[in-house]
């Protein structure tokens, strides 16, 4: 069993910056891949980054350049870094490894 918890959404300005964590419990953490999705509403959950138990990083084409994706094996977390944010952005964000999910975090872009 996997348990991952999702933390740092909230509303933000077109441009700003957020930075949503993934507790992961487990002790297999070190070898798994993360990633993380989103779901907008009325939309599919989509991959929006990914990175590997070697830190090997990838990037849905729509958020290049603006979101990073990182982990620290040490501490079980799974970051992602969100600047220049967009409207678009806007959804429900999701920690994901192996089979298991975490709950979401909500993302808004608004003024």
């Amino acid at each position: 069993q996997v348990q991952l918890v999702e933390s740092g959404g909230g509303l933000v300005q077109p441009g700003g910056s957020l930075r949503l964590s993934c507790a992961a419990s487990t002790s297999f953490f070190n070898t798994m891949g993360m990633y993380w999705y989103r779901q907008a509403p009325g939309k599919e959950r989509e991959l929006v980054a990914s990175i590997t138990s070697g830190g090997s990083t990838s990037y849905a084409d729509s958020v290049k350049g603006r979101f990073t994706i990182s982990r620290d094996k040490a501490k079980n977390m799974v970051y992602l870094q969100m600047n220049s944010l967009k409207p678009e952005d806007t959804a429900v964000y999701y920690c994901k490894g192996l089979t298991f999910w975490g709950q979401g975090t909500q993302v808004t872009v608004a003024s």
